[in-house]
């Protein structure tokens, strides 16, 4: 039963993305208590893991940087200083698994780089993609897909957009200057060298245009970063999902941990998030926020990242 508190915040958030009047498909729970979120037993064999000159930045805590952006990743509870949201519970159960009390810290984006490689954080939990550059100063340990989808209104027709002939002939929102332009303009071009329909890309300024595009029908679908559609359409079910696919397509893209490079934390976190993997405490992590099509099976520790641009 969600409390008065917890709708209340529900609502508030709801207003921010225009959906008052919408159904929650889940329990939405801003309350800086957290009590729903997931709590892991300790990895003893994760523990081992750590290098034994690491030295964290206060004993006896992981100090976590992430940033309160946007739901399901972060965002501030209704105390307005609390940051809640997928990333603080992954943060949570990698914490209990190595043992330690969680010192989650706010940052900016472009903050965390230099926090990292100075000691200033343990590590960062922040929606960061692993990439070949990225990998010279810092260590992954992954956590989640990193997947783009389509999303359609509700009671579109259109079942599937999985490759680039199932565009042809469609109306396609992207954002300009993203991964998932480059991608989508890629597979119109694919498109028009194999004859196929033309494919009509459509661009807005802000998101009420969009969604009003969308569900007005002069637009077909939205191509977008699949996190934060997922959590949207769970949230109002005026979309739906047709599609998803790596946002490194063709290659995969996958979204880490970050520690420095060389540090000796990052194989302990990767065996702390194999052990919950298999606990079952990660997927409900993810299920909390609606993020379930973006788990993994296992954590890599530096796995094959994006190549440099």
């Amino acid at each position: 039963m969600l409390t008065r508190r917890k709708i209340t915040a529900a609502l508030a958030v709801m207003t921010t993305l225009g959906f008052v009047g919408q159904a929650l498909a889940f329990e939405l729970d801003l309350t800086p208590e957290q009590r729903d979120r997931p709590r892991a037993q300790k990895v003893p064999e994760a523990i081992k893991l750590i290098g034994e000159n690491y030295k964290f930045v206060t004993p006896g805590k992981l100090t976590v940087a992430t940033v309160a952006g946007s739901l399901p990743f972060g965002t501030f509870a209704s105390d307005n200083k609390t940051v809640v949201g997928s990333e603080p519970d992954l943060a949570q159960i990698v914490a209990d698994s190595l043992g330690l009390e969680l010192n989650l810290v706010n940052v900016a984006w472009p903050d965390w780089p230099l926090g990292i490689v100075s000691g200033k954080y343990d590590a960062v939990i922040a929606n960061v993609t692993v990439t070949e550059e990225r990998k010279e100063k810092y260590d992954f340990s992954t956590y989640r897909n990193d997947l783009l989808g389509f999303y359609v209104k509700s009671d579109s027709t259109i079942a599937n957009i999985k490759e680039p002939k199932d565009v042809a002939g469609l109306r396609v929102i992207v954002s300009s200057g993203t991964s998932q332009e480059r991608i989508l303009l890629a597979w119109i071009k694919q498109n028009e060298a194999a004859g196929l329909k033309k494919t009509e890309v459509q661009y807005y300024d802000d998101d009420a245009a969009l969604q009003l595009a969308l569900q007005s029908g002069r637009a077909d679908a939205y191509l977008g970063p699949n996190a934060t559609l997922s959590y949207t359409a769970a949230i109002n079910h005026k979309t739906k999902n047709v599609g998803t696919f790596s946002g490194g397509w063709p290659l995969t893209a996958e979204i880490a941990v970050t520690t420095k490079k060389g540090s000796g934390l990052g194989n302990a976190i990767t065996a702390a998030i194999n052990a919950q993997i298999k606990s079952g405490v990660y997927g409900k992590s993810l299920a909390r926020w609606g993020l379930d099509h973006e788990a993994i099976s296992e954590s890599r520790t530096n796995p094959p990242g994006l190549p440099r641009s």
